[in-house]
Order: structure tokens, then sequence, then C-alpha cells
């Protein structure tokens, strides 16, 4: 991601303006003028920055899977070692951002519905964003968890971000609900890929 060691004021102000459009009227309905006024710089500025507005939706798309990604973290830092309490909000966090968020739920179900112009910048980095998110997983998970069967961590961090995922996909019940459900699976198969090292240092 190399749009955060881009990023200035100006250009995060332009970048927040041009999201706020986005989610307001879609990206087609988007004019480079209507994000200046609204980042309350000129039309030339935002030119500059970016080139064209095929420049600005590669720049917003990156600022949202890196804020994405960023957030799981934080989520799952937020509960130290708790397990169950770190997938729970990580899981959570995800669900809830998919459902509010269409440019995150577009990121992740790789949708490809409509005609927005912004879509095919959000899709292309659906597997990028996926295995970035299964890494934050997987490391969390093998702090929270020394010793634990590395093969295993992996395959449950990986199952679990799918799972999630199809919740996205075909959502069945509440947020709430889901996440609760989802955090039960991910905590046994989290301890069960723990167990057998443990097991075998007694």
């Amino acid at each position: 991601m190399t749009e955060q060691n881009n990023a200035t004021p100006v250009r995060d102000g332009i970048v927040d303006a041009a999201r706020a459009l986005t989610v307001a009227t879609g990206w087609d309905g988007v004019r480079m003028g209507a994000v200046a006024s609204a980042a309350g710089v000129s039309r030339q500025t935002v030119y500059n920055e970016f080139g064209n507005k095929a420049g600005l939706a590669e720049a917003l798309a990156r600022r949202e899977v890196d804020r994405f990604v960023d957030d799981v973290r934080a989520a799952l830092r937020e509960h130290g070692t708790d397990v169950r309490a770190g997938a729970y909000a990580a899981i959570l966090h995800t669900l809830t951002e998919a459902a509010g968020n269409p440019l995150i739920k577009a990121i992740l179900t790789s949708s490809r519905g409509g005609s927005d112009e912004l879509l095919p910048y959000l899709t292309t980095r659906s597997d990028l964003v996926l295995t970035e998110a299964s890494g934050a997983l997987l490391a969390w998970a093998d702090s929270v968890l020394p010793g634990a069967d590395p093969a295993a961590l992996a395959f449950a961090a990986d199952s679990i971000v799918r799972l999630v995922v199809s919740h996205i996909v075909l959502p069945r019940g509440p947020v709430e609900q889901t996440a609760n459900a989802l955090t039960d699976l991910a905590a046994n198969l989290f301890l069960k890929a723990a167990t057998p090292t443990r097991r075998r240092r007694r």
C-alpha cells in the first residue's frame, strides 16, 4: 500500500471529500469540481494531486483497504490475550462495516453488479484485502496462542475469513447474532490448533 506514504493534509482532505460524495451519490455522479469545492481547494489542485478521476479512484480504493485492515488489526489487539473477545471484536467490526459501507462490501465480496465506475478499483483489491485480513488474524492468533500448530492456525484464520465473507454475501440474521456464532467457531478452531502442541509438551 503506497497511498499512505504519499499522504499529505491536502491529499487526505481531497480523498475524504471524494469518499463522502461517493457514498452520497455514487462514483458515477462525482465530479472533480465538486470534490474540489467539498475539500476547500481549487479544481486544479485536485488534478495536480491525482492526475485525473481514475487516479482519484485509485487513491480512494487504497484508502478504504488500508483503513479496513488497520481497523481489523486494532479490533483484534483491543482485548489482549482474550481469544474470544478479540475474535468477536474483529468479526463484528467486519460485518458492521460491510453492512453500512458499500465500498467495503464491494471489496470483500468482489461485487460487480451495477455500472459504477469505482467498482473495478475496489474489486481488484478483493484478494489482497482478504489475504491481509487473514494475515492479520493469523499474526494475532500466533501472538496470543504461542506454541500452537502453525499449519492449524493458518487453516483456522483462512476458514474464519471465508466464513465471515460468506455471511456478508448472504446474511442470515442480525449482525450481533451472526458475530457471536462465528466467534464461537473461531474460538474453537484457534483453541484446537493450540491443544495438540500443549499435549505434546507435557
